[in-house]
């Protein structure tokens, strides 16, 4: 499964894109499958409709523990750093792992969690959140993880969306020197949930909460009821495993919908061969469970391949900025796998909180969530890899489930700011906006793919059709991804960023109709538009451009700002709040009532020299008052 020297990488690339059954067949029969498929891909990018290792039966937890209790059942299978460096960690071997998970599905089955059923996770970044998600997938049940900073109308929507029929939560949290009200949030959401049944409650931070009798039982309890006696229930490779919510360029959040064995399979051949991991090796992903990149990269993808795994409470800079460095020394740390926004934000403190750690264990440096500039690739090579550790910058998306486009550490040259190669078995083409291929090199277009691997989505939750509509409408026969991407002189990819109503901030992807209807939602909004620009730390930041019945002015606008954002924080979560608000009279729009973001966006990146063809809008003095109130 692990491929070794650049030579075996086009070998493998090659006899995937020839004989993709084949070659994914092969890799499938390293994991234990309780009955073998009979056949391996059928697929189409019409309906679409997808399906891999079709009539296989397995259960991915005991891929994920089982299969490695008799050999290295006593290695740590999870490290957890908390949030405060005084409190001590705690590590999990692979037989506590094991039966942690089992005891905790059992008091899933005991409050009625049934095979099929989903349940909705709302919790601190704890090895309870992963040993929640495990135990749903032993049983046979699917998780829908929501970021710990999501607000209750967020959590409101993906629990109705799903028909979640328990939730499993905390009392609180600790993220840097905040303390974060998990259970109460929960509570304001449940008030228009009427799917949920019972909510689990695990103790973090004791802050006090309301109990409702019948409905609400506290974790630690709930253990004392039950043994750890759990077999792992048998799944078809094609039965759901998780359900993910990621922001689209309309409306509400979609749940996008990933299978048992093709992820499973996807997620380690990638992790093992992305990171080149070894046994016995420390991954440390600082990615939040509650994104894909800690569903792949945290939990399933290292475990799968037997791997130790480091989850983190904090944020990079609490109780200083040389957090993740102290981890890396304290750990031993092989592989770090963080994002460009991480990176940039550590740049800004200095070298001085680098240079006191010993970060010689690093042999792969990795990044994740969006394009990484120059400047924090260099940085990051020189002051963390100490130019000795391969980077690999790699690019994917919630609905693909694993790395599609990276280099292998220490096998692909690297060349910064660029993804380089897809991954075997990844076909990639670039199209023009009539969705015609554009062949060779030194070229750029919009990235699709034409065949599909073993990771990606099946489906959006419960709205086939918008699934159909997101991904494989816009160029029929192509899985579209969104991102523009450049091709170069060598043939390496390198993503130029979202071509849809898509910003990417901090590596989340948010949806401008989202933030949008949020800021609309506020007394005295008339009407808003969003767009991206540059920003120095987020690599984008939010710039909304907000129309209200009355124009506010000095001390009125700072209130109406402070309102807004209130707002913003309250539908979405403080991920979404944007950074720059101005007032405006009038949005340009054509005369068919269109929004042209182009414009906007121009006058956000502070670009108001060519805005283009202005004629054709309704009315185009508004584009000089904008541009005359830019921030």
């Amino acid at each position: 499964m692990r491929i070794r020297t650049f030579d075996e990488y086009q070998a493998a690339y090659q006899k995937s894109v020839e004989d993709p059954e084949e070659f994914w067949a092969e890799i499938a029969q390293n994991f234990h499958w309780r009955k073998p498929w009979t056949k391996t891909l059928q697929w189409n990018f019409t309906e679409p409709n997808v399906k891999w290792f079709i009539g296989g039966k397995l259960n991915i937890t005991e891929n994920c523990l089982d299969r490695h209790l008799a050999e290295q059942g006593d290695q740590p299978a999870i490290i957890w750093e908390p949030n405060d460096p005084a409190e001590a960690g705690v590590t999990l071997t692979y037989k506590m792992l094991f039966d942690q998970v089992c005891r905790f599905a059992n008091v899933l089955k005991r409050n009625g969690v049934q095979k099929g059923d989903r349940v909705c996770i709302y919790m601190p970044m704890v090895p309870e959140l992963a040993i929640a998600v495990l135990a749903c997938a032993r049983i046979g049940a699917i998780h829908s993880v929501v970021f710990g900073g999501f607000s209750a109308q967020s959590i409101a929507d993906r629990i109705n969306d799903a028909q979640c029929k328990v939730v499993v939560t905390a009392d609180g949290a600790y993220r840097g020197n905040k303390e974060i009200p998990l259970k109460s949030t929960v509570d304001d959401a449940l008030i228009g949930c009427p799917s949920v049944e019972k909510v689990i409650v695990l103790t973090r931070t004791r802050t006090p909460v309301s109990m409702l009798k019948g409905r609400d039982v506290w974790w630690e309890q709930e253990l004392k009821q039950v043994t750890a006696e759990c077999p792992a229930e048998e799944m078809d490779a094609e039965d759901m495993l998780f359900i993910l919510y990621t922001s689209g360029s309309t409306g509400k959040p979609k749940g996008v919908v990933h299978t048992c064995g093709g992820y499973m399979v996807y997620a380690a051949y990638t992790f093992q061969n992305v990171f080149q991991y070894e046994a016995g090796q420390t991954h440390f992903c600082t990615a939040d469970i509650g994104w894909i990149t800690g569903h792949s990269y945290i939990v399933y993808g290292p475990l799968a391949c037997g791997a130790t795994s480091i989850i983190f409470e904090g944020v990079p800079t609490y109780p200083d900025a040389g957090r993740f460095w102290d981890i890396v020394d304290k750990y031993k740390v092989d592989i770090l796998y963080t994002a460009p926004t991480a990176i940039r934000s550590l740049m800004g403190f200095g070298l001085e909180k680098v240079e006191n750690h010993d970060l010689s264990s690093l042999q792969v440096l990795g990044s994740v969530g969006e394009p990484i500039n120059e400047e924090a690739w260099h940085w990051y090579d020189e002051h963390i890899g100490k130019g000795r550790c391969p980077i690999v910058d790699t690019w994917w998306q919630t609905e693909t489930g694993g790395i599609l486009i990276s280099p292998l550490a220490g096998i692909t040259k690297t060349k910064p700011t660029y993804a380089t190669l897809p991954l075997p078995g990844v076909q990639p083409i670039l199209v023009d906006e009539n969705g015609k291929e554009i062949e060779g090199n030194g070229v750029s277009g919009n990235l699709c793919m034409k065949f599909p691997w073993p990771g990606i989505l099946r489906t959006t939750y419960g709205d086939h059709e918008r699934c159909r509509q997101t991904y494989f409408a816009t160029y029929p026969g192509l899985y579209f991804t969104g991102d523009g991407c450049l091709r170069d002189e060598d043939g390496y990819y390198r993503i130029t960023g979202r071509v849809d109503d898509v910003l990417n901030v901090s590596g989340h992807r948010i949806g401008t109709a989202e933030v949008e209807n949020a800021i609309n939602m506020h007394t005295g909004v008339v009407e808003s538009a969003v767009v991206g620009y540059p920003h120095d730390i987020k690599g984008q930041g939010i710039y909304a451009y907000v129309i209200t019945d009355q124009e506010p002015n000095g001390h009125d606008a700072d209130l109406t700002k402070r309102d807004i954002l209130a707002t913003v924080s309250r539908v979405i979560g403080p991920i979404a709040k944007p950074d720059k608000i101005q007032f405006v009279t009038g949005l340009p729009k054509t005369r068919s009532g269109k929004i042209m973001r182009r414009i906007l966006r121009k006058i956000a990146e502070g670009d108001t020299s060519n805005l283009g063809d202005t004629t054709t809008l309704l009315d185009p003095a508004v584009v000089e008052e904008i541009k005359a109130g830019a921030l």
